[in-house]
């Protein structure tokens, strides 16, 4: 009897997962087609840096009409379906989504202090510690992102590279988290258990950035770069999708990831500029750690609240969960299958998008 509920939920895990597999194809299907409209901006490659902001902003409006909308378009195909493996029943899917970028007068600091602290006490710090400690890091940076043509700022006068970066970077930010943390993370909370769509959202997003190793620039530096990326963003991506799920407030993570983004741009700028980075060191990240250090005394109570609450998480994710009798096999597995179904929508994702 046990083993035959066992391999129900083995069925039921698999099951779960595909017909989210299902919806994300057709959320990627819905954004290869609404970013068409992009062919029109090749014209104004020439022009550099007006391109890369145009391309940009685009993309990011591109993406959230193309996520809202195809929401409606997969509720309405796996309708079917969807009453017997939805875990939490929502009457829209898209509401759902759009609700998430809310921001009301009495929880905007709140929003914004969560925002600051994810940047002062996990973005700063993981950036700093990877270039003090693979200082090739800013390198392989450098070399992968100025190759495309849309990031064209990087060789401008500081000025124009800082109007640019402002913007550019805060619509990378916007279209990531909005598609990363705020579909597959949120909506696969929907058909799975939470971290295991905290999981499988990270794993997708840490696979992106590995992706630069196929860039043409990536072949002249190690390969080990690539990797550090996958596990940098791996990370950043649980606190970012743990902290969006349980606040239900997206905006402290495109905030955070946008400001991190301009910073390390400006690391890059630096670097391009003949700087070392001893001197970015000193001049750019020490004040940064500094800031971080009191941020976490002024707010510790906080900051000690949410690390035991991801903790005990992470520690149940990693358990059997009693209420299925699951046994460690069906653990493996389940475990496994998030990153599986992580990795297939990343290749998804590197087809259509």
């Amino acid at each position: 009897m046990t083993r035959k509920r066992s391999s129900s939920s083995r069925k039921k895990m698999i099951i779960q997962r595909f017909y989210f597999l299902l919806e994300t194809i057709l959320i990627f299907l819905g954004i290869f087609l609404t970013s068409i409209i992009l062919i029109p901006l090749s014209f104004l490659e020439s022009y550099g840096v007006i391109y890369g902001i145009s391309f940009y902003l685009v993309r990011a409006m591109t993406v959230i009409v193309a996520v809202t909308l195809f929401m409606y378009v997969s509720n309405f195909a796996l309708y079917g379906k969807r009453g017997e493996l939805i875990l939490e029943r929502d009457i829209s899917p898209p509401r759902n989504f759009l609700g998430l970028f809310g921001i009301k007068r009495s929880n905007f600091k709140f929003q914004l202090l969560y925002g600051i602290l994810i940047l002062f006490l996990v973005f700063i710090p993981i950036d700093f510690l990877t270039y003090f400690f693979a200082p090739q890091m800013l390198v392989y940076s450098a070399e992968v992102l100025t190759f495309n043509i849309s990031n064209s700022y990087f060789s401008e006068p500081y000025l124009i590279f800082l109007g640019s970066v402002i913007i550019i970077q805060f619509s990378v930010a916007f279209y990531e988290e909005s598609l990363t943390r705020g579909f597959l993370a949120n909506r696969g909370s929907d058909y799975i258990p939470k971290m295991s769509a905290v999981i499988m959202s990270s794993f997708y997003f840490g696979m992106g950035h590995f992706a630069y190793i196929f860039s043409p620039a990536s072949p002249q530096i190690p390969t080990i770069f690539p990797f550090i990326w996958l596990i940098e963003a791996f990370f950043i991506g649980i606190v970012l999708s743990m902290t969006v799920l349980r606040r239900r407030w997206i905006f402290p993570a495109i905030f955070a990831h946008g400001m991190n983004n301009i910073i390390s741009a400006h690391a890059i700028w630096n670097y391009l500029q003949g700087n070392d980075f001893m001197i970015l060191a000193l001049f750019l990240y020490l004040p940064l750690m500094i800031i971080g250090v009191v941020l976490l005394l002024l707010e510790f109570p906080l900051i000690k609240e949410s690390l035991s609450l991801g903790t005990k998480e992470l520690k149940l994710y990693l358990k059997n969960e009693v209420q299925v009798n699951e046994n460690t096999g069906s653990k493996i597995i389940r475990i496994l299958l998030d990153f599986l179904f992580g990795f297939l929508i990343f290749v998804i994702g590197f087809v259509f998008y």
